[in-house]
């Protein structure tokens, strides 16, 4: 037996933290383009220089470069605490897949590594990080914490939550986020992960559940994580198909013409009310397609972290 041919085997990402760090630089280095510019600074840990501070870590090759004051690095304190909330249900492993790259991402690997792109901005702003993660049990608890030990734990839970291919794991988001909320009691930014589908048609126990989790000032965003392609827009060919529910199990035998408009139309007004609840409820809603770049996931951080201070 070869180790090799057996780590391929396993699937999931060669490198994680690495990945997120192309997907953060990569971002970084596209924000001299956008409203965003000043983002730059704080993200290498730089923030504006007050009269009055001391001069000691002010930054002068970077005052030399813009005329402006900037100091090294932040305060030593936490500034913010974050929790990150991932669906690893079945259907979160749609499309099927064996490896992922950047370019090459189901919603399970698109949100393990939005989650990690996010994880490595918060470490280099010293915040404390948890992690939640849920299929049909709570699967894995972390608190809030800022150390490089918590960092690679949470980054391996997030590699082994996409290498799980669970078999017909279905879920009930909104017991999950309930117990999630029970848990948070101090202000934080939570993010949350879901392709919003469940087993359970009572989609008023789902917002009920996102509300909760606004409780006790806390900023929330729900990243809406779907293959636009297929999943909304149901882009097949119309050769004759079996399509499965990979959480249930069952199926239907069908050419893809035969329901296209009704499926279209009946899962774009579930998505519409997910957004105006979302709107209603205060709940940062960000449209996540896993075909496009992080740029949406990383520009909903930096908004809601100014809200946040």
């Amino acid at each position: 037996m070869k180790l090799q041919d057996e780590l391929n085997k396993a699937g999931g990402f060669k490198n994680l933290e690495h990945l997120a760090k192309q997907v953060v630089e990569g971002f970084i280095s596209g924000m001299h383009k956008s409203p965003f510019h000043g983002f730059s600074a704080e993200f290498a840990e730089h923030k504006i220089y007050n009269p009055g501070e001391s001069t000691r870590h002010i930054d002068w090759k970077l005052f030399a470069k813009t005329d402006k004051l900037y100091t090294k690095r932040y305060n030593d304190e936490t500034n913010l605490r974050c929790h990150i909330i991932v669906d690893n249900s079945s259907s979160m492993h749609y499309p099927k897949m064996d490896s992922f790259s950047i370019d090459k991402l189901n919603k399970a690997a698109f949100s393990a590594l939005a989650s990690a792109a996010l994880m490595h901005v918060l470490k280099k702003q010293r915040d404390a990080i948890g992690l939640s993660i849920y299929s049909d049990t709570y699967d894995f608890y972390a608190p809030e914490k800022g150390s490089d030990r918590h960092h690679h734990m949470l980054l391996h839970q997030l590699e082994e939550a996409v290498k799980s291919k669970p078999v017909q794991k279905q879920t009930e988001t909104y017991a999950y986020l309930h117990q999630i909320a029970e848990k948070i009691h101090r202000r934080s930014l939570i993010f949350v992960f879901t392709d919003m589908f469940q087993v359970s048609a009572e989609n008023d126990k789902l917002f009920e559940a996102l509300r909760h989790l606004n409780h006790n000032k806390h900023e929330v965003v729900l990243f809406h994580v779907f293959d636009k392609n297929k999943e909304l827009t149901f882009n097949f060919n119309n050769k004759p198909k079996r399509f499965i529910d990979v959480e249930t199990g069952d199926f239907v035998n069908l050419y893809a013409d035969q329901v296209k408009d009704n499926y279209e139309n009946a899962v774009k007004s579930y998505f519409e009310e997910i957004k105006m609840k979302c709107l209603q409820y205060k709940i940062k809603y960000v449209e996540a397609d896993v075909n496009q770049s992080f740029n949406a996931i990383l520009t909903a951080y930096f908004i809601e972290r100014q809200k946040f201070i």
